[in-house]
């Protein structure tokens, strides 16, 4: 019986190969919609939590700008904002930024303000403080977060804004200070730059709309 030859058993692996890699491809073609779609739902459910009691319709995440660095807002990273519409009228903008001086490292933080500059909510994306300490800042563990709820730049005021322990009107984390503070910092900046800004956050949605129409055409 003689051996099959060299050339015969390649032939027949790369047609293996061949057919498996097809058949990789196609499977991906078929769920790739799906794996993306969901990956949108569940970025818009986790974004929600931030708009508590706020009316609005359509995506949030259809309407999102990037701020590149440098800018003015908390963090070192570029920063992304989610514009927040209902009948067309902006009525909100989410704000994903870093409170760049926690405890153990960056605080990555989601931040819900109303058009009129009341914060809807604040939510803690990413962060590396302390078990039982510091990660009281998650909802899940306590509601400490939940105080910042319905308050503005001008409520209180500015001085006001920290810590009780540091003259503020703000309760801290017993045991945890370094990370309230750097919270609570970030929130005012943030707030303060909205102020600023909240007219060419908006107009730059305008503008990619009428580039995008113009495109159509």
């Amino acid at each position: 019986m003689t051996d099959r030859p060299i050339w015969k058993s390649g032939v027949t692996l790369a047609i293996i190969a061949g057919f498996c890699t097809s058949l990789v491809a196609f499977t991906w073609q078929l769920t790739a919609d799906r794996i993306e779609a969901n990956k949108k739902e569940w970025l818009e459910r986790s974004l929600q939590p931030a708009l508590a009691g706020l009316f609005f319709d359509g995506s949030v995440t259809e309407s999102m700008i990037t701020i590149p660095v440098p800018h003015e807002l908390p963090g070192s990273d570029a920063a992304v904002i989610y514009r927040v519409y209902a009948a067309e009228k902006p009525v909100a903008a989410l704000f994903v930024v870093s409170a760049r001086d926690g405890y153990a490292g960056p605080i990555r933080m989601l931040i819900g303000i109303e058009i009129d500059g009341n914060i809807t909510g604040v939510r803690v994306l990413q962060h590396k403080e302390t078990p039982g300490l510091g990660d009281r800042i998650e909802t899940v563990k306590s509601d400490w977060v939940l105080q910042f709820d319905g308050h503005s730049l001008r409520d209180p005021e500015a001085a006001k804004w920290a810590i009780k322990g540091d003259g503020g009107q703000f309760d801290q984390l017993t045991g945890a200070s370094v990370t309230p503070r750097s919270i609570i910092r970030a929130i005012k900046e943030t707030l303060i730059w909205f102020e600023a800004n909240r007219v060419s956050v908006f107009a730059a949605a305008a503008e990619t709309e009428n580039s995008d129409e113009e495109e159509d055409n």
